[in-house]
């Protein structure tokens, strides 16, 4: 990630109407970290342009005391592992990390390891199924090398903080495209004021969706006019097509008093952020979203019940719109945070032109 980098409302783009918390992140959320290993380099090992993203929805013991979670899926060509069980049972329970496609399983073993290290009893009084989210970094990263490793993802695991997250070619976002351009990591948030609860909303992408002339930042369709720095090197067959495959793991947060059922809710609107800046939820995109809120943590004891405050669904209507601009935010976060990368074989993505990006923005009105 360059030094020089800014995101959008660095140069004074406003997506949305709500505002954003003070590190305008996931890490907005009280209790959410975020860490990162990334995995580049060339040398005799060949070319690695990739890593691992790992996200903490909270603190203290999370097998005996989950967060509320709950998923949505606009297209199924991806994979997040422990979905099924999110589903079922409305909760999380481990770390959600994500990586490269072909990493899943190495990361998924990894994070098992490390949960077992810290308590004795996971794996015999106590399981659990790792959350563990993919895009496909193949076209700048040699995925047959299997450059990561246990220790990548013991890194993000250990590294994870409350600070400001790090966008861009960091972590699992670097290999990752963002409609034909450099993508990577984004993030974002909003923070409603005092007479809606003073309620955090934050939202974590990995980017590897779209095609260029879908791309919309703000409403502006800058993708028809950046019709250069297309990818250079051989590319999927589906790259180039009407909606482009690829893939985007979102994982939204919150501090809102939800249920499971309304959290699952809350990951669906994440979608209608994708659709903002461009996605059809294409064919051959694995196009995953998870939630999760910090309240209501569950206690798996013996208790006969849980007893949790429900926010009345009259009034979740804000919190919609706070994912779904938090979302098309994050998403354009990543592309500006993003830069140009070569990978394997030559193969090139560009980082969008910023100041022609910019210059599109203020013709549309934008800024």
């Amino acid at each position: 990630m360059s030094d020089e980098k800014k995101r959008c409302r660095d140069y004074g783009l406003r997506i949305g109407g709500l505002s954003p918390g003070p590190k305008n992140g996931i890490t907005d959320v009280p209790g959410v970290r975020v860490g990162h290993s990334t995995v580049s380099f060339s040398d005799h090992r060949g070319v690695a342009r990739s890593g691992v993203t790992a996200i903490w929805p909270a603190g203290g013991d999370l097998v005996r005391q989950p967060v509320l979670a709950g998923s949505f899926v606009l297209n199924g060509f991806g994979e997040v592992t422990g979905r099924t069980a999110v589903d079922e049972w409305g909760i999380a329970s481990t770390p959600i990390v994500l990586t490269a496609t072909m990493s899943v399983g190495i990361v998924y073993h990894a994070v098992q390891k490390y949960m077992c290290n810290q308590d004795p009893d996971l794996g015999r009084l106590e399981l659990v199924i790792p959350l563990v989210g993919e895009c496909d970094d193949s076209f700048l990263n040699d995925s047959r090398a299997f450059h990561v490793t246990e220790e990548n993802v013991f890194a993000a695991l250990d590294g994870a903080t409350d600070d400001p997250v790090h966008e861009g070619c960091i972590g699992a976002g670097t290999g990752m495209q963002c409609f034909e351009f450099k993508g990577g990591i984004g993030s974002s948030s909003r923070q409603l004021d005092e007479a809606d609860g003073g309620i955090v909303v934050g939202v974590i992408v990995q980017t590897n969706l779209g095609t260029r002339p879908l791309l919309m930042i703000d409403g502006a369709p800058v993708g028809r006019h950046l019709t250069d720095l297309m990818p250079e090197g051989r590319q999927p067959d589906y790259w180039g097509k009407a909606g482009n495959g690829g893939s985007c793991i979102v994982v939204t947060a919150t501090n809102a008093p939800l249920s499971n059922h309304q959290v699952a809710k809350l990951a669906k609107r994440s979608a209608l952020g994708l659709a903002r800046v461009g996605s059809v939820g294409a064919n051959s995109s694995g196009e995953l979203m998870l939630a999760f809120t910090t309240a209501n943590r569950i206690q798996r004891g013996s208790q006969i019940s849980n007893s949790i405050d429900v926010m009345n669904d009259r009034r979740i209507d804000v919190l919609y719109q706070a994912v779904v601009e938090a979302t098309e935010e994050a998403v354009v976060n990543a592309l500006f945070m993003a830069d140009t990368t070569v990978g394997r074989d030559g193969n090139v993505l560009h980082a969008v032109p910023i100041d022609r990006t910019l210059d599109l923005l203020r013709h549309y009105g934008r800024l």
